[in-house]
């Protein structure tokens, strides 16, 4: 091989590994675009969307495989959708569903390996009726709740223990986790764990 050979051959590997890079990035930041809450399981999958199904305890409500995040970014109809499903259901007051709050579940619902929806016991709580539950007693309602800023949701899955559900959270290290006898409490606010299954 001369010199010349030699020469072209390099510089078209090195432009192919330049071009792999560029598709690479675009492939991760422009069609996936994760959240820093996703874990590495989700972006090895690359998923072009993201869907959810859920059952409001309360009201009956359900969403089934609501995409809320395909073709690099959120969906506002889905996200109304679950906001409008989130609502405290004593006040009927909506709010802003966390998006990192869905990118959380929808990163649990992958490690316990389900499409199973997600029982949802409480999702937004407004103030007053954050209020009436402390004063009441009601166990585990704090004061500054995460619930109050659209930023938790006490869930279950009917084919998985309250114990399984506990573990799978945890292990994400992405903020609370409460475990109490029906169900397991998940936010974004700062990482801690409380409860035992």
């Amino acid at each position: 091989m001369n010199l010349k050979s030699m020469l072209l051959e390099k510089i078209s590997r090195r432009h192919f590994l330049d071009l792999s890079g560029k598709a690479a990035f675009l492939t991760l930041g422009g069609i996936f675009a994760p959240t820093p809450l996703l874990g590495s399981s989700l972006k090895k999958k690359n998923l072009n969307e993201r869907s959810l199904s859920f059952l409001n305890t309360h009201t009956g409500e359900s969403l089934k495989k609501c995409v809320f995040w395909a073709q690099g970014q959120y969906d506002p109809e889905a996200l109304r959708l679950i906001n409008r499903l989130f609502r405290d259901h004593r006040t009927n007051q909506t709010h802003s569903i966390d998006k990192s709050l869905l990118d959380l579940l929808t990163q649990i619902a992958h490690k316990m390996e389900t499409h199973e929806p997600f029982q949802l016991i409480s999702g937004y709580r407004s103030l007053k009726t954050n209020h009436s539950l402390r004063e009441k007693g009601s166990g585990g309602v704090a004061k500054n709740s995460q619930h109050t800023l659209g930023k938790a949701a006490d869930i279950y899955l009917p084919n998985r223990t309250i114990k399984q559900l506990q573990r799978a959270a945890q292990s994400l290290k992405a903020g609370g986790v409460g475990c109490y006898s029906q169900f397991v409490h998940i936010d974004t606010g700062r990482v801690r764990n409380w409860g035992k299954a």
